[in-house]
C-alpha cells in the first residue's frame, strides 16, 4: 500500500523519495500548493496546520514517514509549531483515519546532553537546552503516548548526495566555537533510505534508534572536504563525545550501513 512522506521538499524528502520509489514503494507526499515532487510521487496538497488536508493525505496509507521539521531558525515559535504542534496533528490525523498505519517518526541525535562519557545511547539522558531538540522530544513523547504502530529513528548529521549540507555546516559551526578536533557521527542519504525501509518492514515497531554512518566525521574534515577555512586549536576538548552516537541497537536489528565514512563518500564522488 502507499506511504506517506512529509518533508518532501527538504534536505531529506527529495533524496528519499526516488530512492523509495525505484525501490516499488508507492508513495505519496504532502506538499504546499506549487511545489514540484519527484516523478512517480504522488501528490496531496496540504499543510501541518490544516486538518482536513492531513486527514485527506493519510487515508488509504499503510505507513508514515514524517521528516518534516524546522531546525536553523531563531523563531523558536516555528520550531515548536512545526515539530511538536505538527506532529500532534499529523498524529491525531492518522489515528482517525488510517489508526492500522506504521508511523516512522524522523528525529535528530542533537536531543542527548553534550557532557556524556560515551557515544549517546538511546536510553541516554536528553537536553531540552535549545528548542529544536526540546520540540523534538516532545514530537517523540506524542508518538510514544499514542496507540499507533510506532518507529523514532534518531539521525545524525546527514549528508550526501550533492545536499550542501557538509559545506553549509562550516560556517554555524564556527559561528557556535566548535573545536575542529570535535566530532560527528554521520549518515548518508542512502544509508537514511535504508534504515527507513528496514523501519518499514516491523523490525523496529516500539522503537528507538540511533541510526548512523561506521565512523564520525571530524569538523577539520568537514573544512577540508568542503574546502572551508576553519580555525585550528591544540587546547583541549570539552565533551568529546557530543554528537557522537551508539548505534549497537540498529545493529542487532539488521541496520547496515553502505556508506562507512565521509571520505568513501568523498572518494566516490557521492558527497
Amino acid at each position: 500500500m502507499t506511504m506517506l512522506v512529509t518533508g518532501a521538499t527538504g534536505l531529506v524528502g527529495p533524496r528519499l523519495l526516488p530512492r523509495l520509489t525505484a525501490a516499488g514503494v508507492p508513495c505519496r507526499a504532502l506538499v504546499r500548493t506549487g511545489r514540484e515532487l519527484p516523478e512517480g510521487v504522488e501528490r496531496a496538497d496540504g499543510d501541518l496546520d490544516d486538518a482536513g488536508s492531513l486527514e485527506r493525505a493519510v487515508r488509504g496509507v499503510s505507513a508514515v514517514v514524517h521528516l518534516a521539521a524546522v531546525f536553523r531558525t531563531r523563531d523558536e515559535q516555528a520550531i515548536w509549531r512545526v515539530n511538536h504542534e505538527g506532529t500532534k496533528h499529523l498524529i491525531a490525523a492518522v489515528r482517525k483515519v488510517t489508526p492500522d498505519a506504521r508511523f516512522v517518526l524522523a528525529s535528530t541525535s542533537n536531543v542527548y546532553a553534550p557532557e556524556l562519557d560515551h557515544p549517546a545511547r538511546e536510553d541516554d539522558p536528553t537536553t531540552t537546552a535549545n528548542a529544536y531538540a526540546a520540540s523534538k522530544l516532545a514530537a517523540e513523547s506524542e508518538l510514544r503516548d499514542s496507540d499507533l504502530t510506532w518507529v523514532v529513528l534518531r539521525f545524525p548529521f546527514i549528508y550526501g548526495d550533492d545536499d550542501g549540507h557538509l559545506r553549509d555546516a562550516v560556517a554555524p559551526l564556527a559561528q557556535m566555537g566548535a573545536h575542529a578536533a570535535q566530532r560527528f557521527s554521520a549518515l548518508h542519504h542512502e544509508d537514511l533510505a535504508a534504515a527507513i525501509r528496514l523501519a518499514l518492514t516491523g523490525a523496529m515497531d516500539g522503537r528507538t534508534v540511533n541510526i548512523s554512518g561506521d565512523a564520525p566525521v571530524s569538523v577539520y574534515e568537514m573544512a577540508q572536504l568542503a574546502e572551508v577555512p576553519f580555525k585550528l586549536s591544540s587546547g583541549p576538548l570539552q565533551n568529546p563525545w557530543q554528537g557522537q552516537v551508539d548505534t549497537s541497537l540498529a545493529t542487532r536489528l539488521g541496520f547496515v550501513p553502505r556508506v562507512l565514512t565521509v571520505t568513501q563518500a568523498s572518494r566516490e564522488q557521492r558527497l
